[in-house]
């Protein structure tokens, strides 16, 4: 399945328990167009230390310290995806938003993951954002 042209950055991949995973640049297109609502399931603290897409739902699948889950996810995102939108969710990895997809998925909603998430993964060194992620792909993205 791909959107309307054929780039690698546009095609949505298969994936099991929620509607597939899909490019930073992907995502941020949906929600351009008005197709999907950016949603962040980062916790409190990696957005405001690390970075934030202005304008994306703050909705977090665990919480910091303890990583705890967000009692409020199910009813938050059911909000989130009561307009029949697209639901995009964004991490620091691609790898939290995974699960979150697969909750709102069985919640009934049409959920995506995007891929690399906000940072991606490290690099030979450890340091984030230097091999992909939303910051890296130049999408928009704000830092208090």
């Amino acid at each position: 399945m791909t959107a309307s042209s054929s780039s690698s950055t546009d095609v949505v991949q298969a994936a099991e328990g929620y509607a597939g995973d899909i490019s930073p640049a992907l995502a941020w297109a949906w929600v351009q167009s008005g197709q999907a609502e950016l949603v962040d399931v980062r916790s409190d603290a990696e957005r405001t230390w690390v970075g934030f897409v202005p304008g994306a739902h703050a909705l977090a699948w665990k919480q910091w310290p303890g990583m705890a889950p967000n009692p409020g996810f199910d009813a938050g995102v059911q909000a989130l995806g009561a307009s029949g939108k697209k639901l995009v969710l964004l991490c620091r990895s691609g790898v939290r938003s995974i699960a979150a997809a697969q909750r709102a998925t069985e919640l009934g909603l049409q959920a995506y993951n995007i891929l690399e998430g906000f940072e991606g993964d490290p690099d030979a060194h450890g340091h984030r954002g230097l091999t992909g992620g939303w910051r890296y792909r130049g999408l928009p993205w704000q830092q208090n």
